[in-house]
């Protein structure tokens, strides 16, 4: 059975003094965020297609403002959740601050529909910010570009997007109106402040970070259109890349570490592509530690070793204190994974999930190894 709440996308209540909303899960976020702008509000997670908020919530969707809002389940507050024996229950408070009883609203985020459906969710929201900017900045190396991720990160700036794009990206991403990136690993970058004198002294902070670490070139803009179609071709990438490989299928994985560690598991995807004679495509929410790694390939051997390098870039990843899945969830792609990454924890969720859905209706085989 399918369940669909595409009608099921209204906005409930919108709380503007209270900086919240109350949705229906069938609304998309940029639907909401559209309805939000007349109020000078919006929803921070960003996953990039029209995601509907409670795919979001259910998955614990997070995307390139990570770094500074925080994922899908940093921007919930309260959730109506129906269980398997159809009781209905709220799960959190609209007060910001609720320390009473268990967290069940942090259960049921991210649970991929295997413990609940969220019928309802009332939101946190933000100020639109009035100062922006976007920041591209290539790197003569890899490493190079990786490592200025650590140092900003480290600097006391606070970006509000922190992406990472290997020079093949860059390449396919200039296809795009407006972008020109030369054939270097990039950085883009957004900063949100509020007002434009401090815009201008992140900017200059991150400038000469960027200058320490060597890079080839510095571009910042307070321009709207520049920006929106810098992120336009970000967030187009993975279209982009499949037009330019007609004749390709494409597997795609992520992963994600500790922001100390992201270096090392950059330069081993690297390792791995060279040793291996591997073409894999890098691109990521560098400045929350996540890579996502594209495999081209045809049926066959090209198939297999992008298998075989899927599964060595996740062993790397927990192996560096990091998760199998940093946003995408775990379906039933990464379930062999689940037991590594989880320990004795795994079997405290097999627990709550016999207690919730005892017959195993909802969602079933997702999630949790047999």
């Amino acid at each position: 059975i399918l369940m669909s709440f595409e009608r099921m996308n209204k906005i409930v209540e919108v709380h503007a003094d209270d900086f919240q909303v109350t949705v229906q899960p069938g609304i998309g976020h940029k639907d909401l965020n559209a309805e939000l702008a007349r109020y000078g509000l919006f929803f921070p997670p960003d996953p990039g297609a029209n995601a509907t908020v409670g795919g979001m919530l259910a998955n614990n969707a997070a995307g390139i403002r990570t770094v500074k809002y925080g994922a899908s389940k940093d921007n919930v507050l309260r959730m109506q959740v129906a269980l398997a024996d159809g009781r209905l229950i709220h799960v959190g408070s609209r007060s910001v601050k609720q320390s009473s009883g268990y967290d069940l609203l942090h259960l049921f985020v991210g649970s991929e529909g295997t413990l609940g459906i969220i019928t309802e969710a009332t939101l946190k929201l933000v100020p639109v910010p009035v100062h922006m900017s976007a920041v591209v900045a290539a790197f003569p190396s890899v490493e190079s570009a990786v490592e200025t991720v650590v140092a900003v990160r480290g600097s006391g700036l606070d970006p509000a997007a922190l992406e990472f794009v290997d020079s093949a990206h860059a390449v396919m991403l200039s296809q795009s109106d407006g972008v020109e990136l030369s054939e270097h690993p990039h950085l883009f970058m957004e900063f949100h402040a509020v007002n434009e004198a401090m815009l201008n002294d992140g900017l200059g902070m991150v400038k000469e970070i960027c200058d320490e670490m060597g890079a080839i070139s510095f571009r910042a803009t307070t321009d709207t259109a520049e920006r929106k179609q810098l992120w336009h071709a970000r967030h187009h990438s993975y279209e982009i890349m499949v037009r330019s490989h007609p004749d390709r299928q494409f597997f795609i994985m992520h992963v994600a570490v500790p922001i100390s560690a992201y270096p090392e598991l950059i330069a081993y995807v690297e390792q791995i592509k060279v040793e291996r004679n591997i073409t894999a495509y890098l691109i990521g929410h560098a400045g929350d530690g996540n890579i996502h790694v594209e495999f081209p390939y045809t049926p066959g051997e090209s198939h297999e070793k992008a298998m075989r390098a899927n599964h060595d870039i996740v062993m790397k990843a927990l192996d560096l204190g990091g998760t199998a899945t940093g946003e995408h969830g775990v379906g039933m792609g990464k379930i062999k994974y689940m037991a590594l990454e989880h320990g004795g924890a795994l079997d405290v969720m097999r627990a709550i999930k016999q207690t919730l859905d005892p017959k195993g209706i909802l969602n079933p085989g997702k999630v949790l190894p047999e």
